[in-house]
Order: C-alpha cells, then sequence, then structure tokens
C-alpha cells in the first residue's frame, strides 16, 4: 500500500518498519512544511501519523480505511527536525479497528537545536503528537501486498 500512496512518498516520509498491525515511518520537516509561526504546519505531522496509521491497519490484507481520527500537538516541530511515527494497534473487533501512534523528535534541526542550548528547549526522542486513528476494513476487498 505504502509503495503506491503518491502523497505520502513526495513528501519525502520513508516507511522504516512494519508487521502486522505496526508501522515506523520518518520524515524530514522541509521548509515548504514551515508555517507562519516557524513551525511545521499541524496538516503535515497529522499526514505522517494518518500515513503511520494507514500502513498499520493494512497489514492484515483487507483494504482498510479511516473511519475517524484525532491528534494531540504536544510539542512544536522545526524545520530540519526528523521525526517517526510509531503505530500500534490497540484493538480490533469485527471489520473495525483502534490504532495509536506516537510522533517523536529523533533528530533536531538546526533551529530545534539552537532553542536546545541552555533553555531545556526542543530535544531528541521529545513526544511531538499523540494520534489515535478508527479503521473499518472493506469487505471482499485484499491490498495489493496480500494478495
Amino acid at each position: 500500500m505504502f509503495a503506491a500512496d503518491r502523497a505520502s512518498r513526495s513528501l519525502g516520509i520513508e516507511l522504516v518498519r512494519h508487521g502486522e498491525g505496526t508501522a515506523v515511518l520518518r520524515m524530514t520537516v522541509t521548509p515548504r512544511m514551515v508555517n507562519g509561526h516557524g513551525i511545521a504546519h499541524g496538516g503535515y505531522l497529522f499526514l505522517l501519523a494518518d500515513t503511520a496509521f494507514a500502513c498499520a491497519c493494512n497489514s492484515h490484507g483487507p483494504v482498510t480505511v479511516a473511519a475517524a481520527a484525532d491528534i494531540d500537538f504536544i510539542a512544536p516541530a522545526y524545520e530540519g527536525d526528523v521525526l517517526e511515527a510509531t503505530a500500534r494497534e490497540r484493538t480490533r473487533y469485527g471489520r473495525n479497528g483502534i490504532y495509536d501512534v506516537s510522533v517523536r523528535r529523533i533528530g533536531a534541526g538546526p533551529r530545534a537545536a539552537r532553542s536546545a542550548e541552555g533553555h531545556g528547549g526542543p530535544r531528541e526522542g521529545e513526544m511531538i503528537a499523540e494520534f489515535r486513528g478508527r479503521s473499518r476494513s472493506i469487505r471482499g476487498t485484499r491490498t495489493r501486498e496480500s494478495r
């Protein structure tokens, strides 16, 4: 599924690893992703988390889509930051599922590094966002990878 995801791949999102009900993806915040406040636009953070969610919930075979999702932004991300989204399945019941995705800074860009000097500011490993996705499998379908 990720191989055909042109939207995510065009933003430089990389699939690091995946398994049944799990996925880890990475993205570097580029200048085009920064909003007027000088921080990563929340839509890009949501997209990264949503893509990890999609990879995890489609790992079982049936084509699975989002029924709903929400995100809590915890700390800002900056240009040059390397972010990692880790998705994990919480539960599946019938054709439904619940998945949590944690987005962390695993590499600080120049601005984040400067902000952190002596201020206890942004740091590697810092939680950036928490996402919860609710999925629904489509009857009678299989993902390309499961065929």
